[in-house]
């Protein structure tokens, strides 16, 4: 439980609100039912294990912030309680209610239990890979998913690893649940997009082709689009990730639409497996980006715009 003052409420209410949601209790000494109110939300905060954040206001000693939430949901009582998530007040409630009311109220905005789990141990993946602990990471990502099989980030994370540790026939196995949701779910195409890269640089049967196969086809004839498009997948397979944006771009300067979009998606696809995770900033500011994507990014915006 954290006490709300001027000087901590961008930190803690503000800011704080972004990781975890954090409710908060305007209250007052003089108030009988916020007296009956506050012990429950402190045992409901024991309850929750950390999925949400108790944070208490005197409404006495801190007017600017209790005027201003009380106009902004048009309250004039107290106990008064507002959820702040993502750094912005999303709902409220007014007065004692029952236990099990305030349960129904939390449930509505704070992660279930499981989807916790697997958002603290994704967290702590990327901890770990940060550190250099790609193994830790890979254990940590695979319970995420086991954890959460809903949880669309961690199994792209997942897998992404997997792929990268050259672990396909892993990768394929964490990607089967999630095969029919390509269509609705781009970074999953995306992956989709990679590990045909992967089958078409080793194929099953016949010799794996070589990035010489295509060279001499496009010294040629440049306009060659399928021996391009070819060398990108090699070069996607390899995680030459720019030599095979670059080889992208070619296609794309000379055919904005071949085939469909076919190259104008596998470079989106690229953006997306190579670009990495989003830092969580409050709401209204922009997280960093990381400046390969950000210029691949423009470059693609300059051929397909222009």
């Amino acid at each position: 439980m954290i006490d709300i003052t001027l000087e901590n409420f961008q930190a803690e209410l503000i800011e704080g609100s972004v990781a975890t949601p954090v409710l908060l209790d305007i209250w007052a000494e003089w108030c009988g039912p916020c007296k009956q109110l506050g012990p429950v939300l402190e045992k409901l905060e024991t309850e929750y294990a950390g999925r949400f954040t108790l944070a208490k206001l005197d409404a006495d000693k801190v007017p600017q912030i209790s005027s201003q939430l009380s106009e902004m949901f048009g309250v004039r009582s107290i106990p008064f309680c507002v959820m702040f998530k993502d750094g912005q007040p999303v709902d409220g409630f007014v007065g004692a209610i029952p236990a099990e009311k305030i349960r129904e109220f939390l449930d509505k905005h704070v992660p279930g239990a499981e989807e916790a789990e697997a958002a603290s141990e994704g967290a702590a993946a990327q901890e770990a890979l940060a550190e250099g602990d790609t193994l830790g990471a890979l254990e940590k990502l695979q319970h995420a998913v086991a954890t959460d099989p809903a949880n669309d980030d961690a199994r792209f994370d997942y897998i992404k690893l997997l792929l990268q540790e050259g672990r396909i026939d892993d990768a394929k196995v964490a990607f089967a649940p999630v095969i029919a949701k390509t269509t609705l779910v781009r970074r999953f195409d995306s992956l989709q997009r990679w590990m045909d890269a992967i089958d078409f640089a080793a194929p099953v049967t016949g010799s794996a082709p070589t990035l010489g196969d295509f060279d001499d086809k496009i010294a040629a004839n440049k306009r060659d689009f399928d021996a391009r498009f070819n060398r990108a997948r090699l070069l996607m397979a390899a995680q030459r990730w720019t030599d095979a944006m670059d080889e992208l771009l070619d296609i794309l300067m000379r055919d904005k639409s071949w085939s469909e979009d076919l190259a104008r998606k596998t470079y989106i696809a690229i953006l997306d497996v190579i670009e990495p995770p989003k830092v969580k900033v409050a709401d209204g500011q922009i997280p960093p980006d990381d400046p390969v994507v950000a210029t691949y990014r423009r470059r693609l915006s300059s051929v397909v715009l222009s």
